[in-house]
């Protein structure tokens, strides 16, 4: 099936966490054309915690590594949240903790409907 999901961003407040000011920008860019609102982007744990405090965010796209801090006590308070998110990483899905399995693992540069499909496609144990 060749659905598009994209199309679930118009209107969703997607939080990013990214070091890479490119990659963070392509990715705003992105989100913007499709009708979300994008929360940061951001290139810390603390400052993405704080934003998921303070605002609301529908879904979140997080790098894995951020110039030396990794981004897993973000994916771990969206999880008690049940905010959907993807990781985004160029690194081997392998240093993912196994407690965030089921989460998509995207290549860099990341691609707007692999995320789409990962956030609000159905979910493996939907079927």
């Amino acid at each position: 099936m060749n659905e598009s999901y994209s199309h679930f961003f118009s209107g969703r407040r997607v939080l990013i966490v990214e070091d890479e000011y490119l990659l963070a920008n392509e990715a705003h860019r992105q989100l913007v054309k499709l009708g979300a609102i994008v929360v940061g982007p951001t290139a810390r744990v603390d400052q993405a915690l704080d934003l998921i405090q303070d605002e609301d965010v529908d879904a979140a796209i997080l790098d894995v590594h951020l110039d030396g801090e990794m981004v897993f006590p973000v994916a771990e308070r969206l999880n008690e949240l049940k905010i959907p998110y993807v990781f985004a990483t160029s690194y081997d899905p392998s240093i993912i903790p196994t407690r965030f399995t089921g989460f998509v693992f995207c290549e860099k540069p990341i691609e707007i409907e692999h995320i789409a499909r990962a956030l609000f496609g159905p979910r493996p144990q939907d079927s």
